[in-house]
């Protein structure tokens, strides 16, 4: 089983930024988890759980929504089993829990829908306030 725990969510003006973490570890062993494909979601009130972004097992791609491209960044710092979301220019509609998801084996496309993703996190709340 694989533990994925979020952080750095949190209440904020329209266009402030956030950077959310998700640490990653295998249990009950403790030992690390990375060098596997991750991803966000965001699940707003009242709607379904959606894709924000992905990255590649070594980081070397990333992929993002239409919707926060050019605002969010997904990034891994994989010696620290951590996958970051830097967001940026937030807006009111951004406002959502956030969760981190991972999968053990690579695909041959980065995945991104919820489906293809075997490990979730109990998710980070970001609210945006207009």
């Amino acid at each position: 089983q694989v533990q994925l725990v979020e952080s750095g969510g949190g209440l904020v003006q329209a266009g402030g930024s956030l950077r959310l973490s998700c640490a990653a570890s295998e249990r009950p062993s403790g030992r690390p988890f990375s060098n596997h494909p991750m991803a966000w979601f965001r699940q707003a009130p009242g709607k379904g759980r959606e894709f924000v972004a992905a990255i590649t097992w070594n980081g070397g791609g990333t992929y993002c929504a239409d919707a926060v491209k050019g605002r969010f960044t997904i990034s891994r710092d994989n010696p620290r089993n951590t996958v970051y979301l830097q967001v940026n220019s937030l807006k009111p509609e951004d406002t959502a829990v956030y969760f981190c998801a991972a999968r053990r084996f690579v695909l041959p496309q980065v995945p991104q829908t919820l489906s293809e993703y075997e490990y979730w996190g109990q998710g980070t709340q970001v609210t945006v306030s207009s």
